[in-house]
């Protein structure tokens, strides 16, 4: 009876044994499975001569533990006693390492990318800007209204510019690109706006209502710069317009529209 009780712990102490090794084998199995792809990197950049298979990584170790002994490939120095725990540790180390890089050169590219994409964008901006400047015009007639006197003699005297007339209000434009050189009172003409061009040229609003640019503003051809208005030595509500060639030389602004293919008639 006492033999046959010994026998049966005996059995029962295999057990768990074998059922203890199957853990093991099991939990170590997994372990190289996390090693992933990071371990076979690794194992390619050896000789097969130096090169040393952890057993967290293969399948040697069930063989070992279960008692069953495979035959090594030529050349492969297998090492049984390992720390599997130090060895996932290192294994998921490397990984970790190799997700860093990955996620760096990722940003770096996407990095990359976007300034790319930002300096297409500026520079396709910067081809509509050239193409809108291109197609504005250079020249544009001062204000619209009815053309009402012409440059020279008149009354006695001389005119010196041509009179545009309309309504109180009606806007009063740039005739070209320049920048203003006085926005303010004038004798004769109430107010007055004089911008200079690019080329010299002065050109001359008078008579206006109110004055939408400062002195020194810069502006473009048909921006607008004052209103229609009474002020002055007016017999009614016009736009006085003088070109003073050079920046003193007054000519007929008629001319000098219409050479720029601008009419005032």
């Amino acid at each position: 009876m006492a033999r046959h009780r010994a026998k049966g712990q005996l059995v029962d102490v295999l057990a768990r044994v074998d059922l203890d090794r199957k853990k093991a084998v099991a939990a170590v199995v997994a372990a190289g499975a996390l090693a992933g792809a990071g371990f076979a990197q690794a194992m390619a950049t050896v000789t097969p001569v130096d090169r040393i298979v952890p057993v967290a990584a293969t399948k040697d170790l069930a063989a070992v533990m279960t008692g069953q002994q495979q035959q090594q490939p030529a050349g492969i120095r297998t090492i049984h006693s390992v720390d599997t725990g130090g060895e996932t540790r290192k294994l998921l180390q490397a990984e970790q390492i190799q997700v860093q890089f990955t996620v760096r050169e990722a940003l770096k590219s996407a990095e990359g990318a976007y300034v790319k994409r930002q300096e297409a964008e500026k520079a396709e901006q910067a081809r509509v800007k050239a193409e809108e400047e291109a197609k504005r015009p250079q020249c544009v007639r001062p204000a619209q209204g009815t053309f009402t006197s012409g440059f020279g003699a008149r009354w006695g005297t001389s005119h010196m510019g041509v009179d545009i007339a309309n309504a109180i209000g009606t806007p009063i434009v740039a005739a070209m690109d320049g920048t203003v050189v006085e926005a303010g009172p004038a004798s004769g003409f109430g107010l007055w706006v004089r911008i200079q061009h690019e080329d010299g040229t002065i050109t001359v609003y008078g008579h206006m209502n109110t004055i939408d640019v400062p002195q020194g503003a810069k502006v473009k051809a048909g921006q607008q710069i004052a209103t229609i208005g009474n002020r002055g030595q007016s017999t009614g509500p016009h736009l006085h317009f003088e070109v003073w060639a050079g920046g003193s030389e007054k000519i007929n602004p008629v001319g000098w529209l219409a050479a720029r293919g601008v009419s005032l008639q």
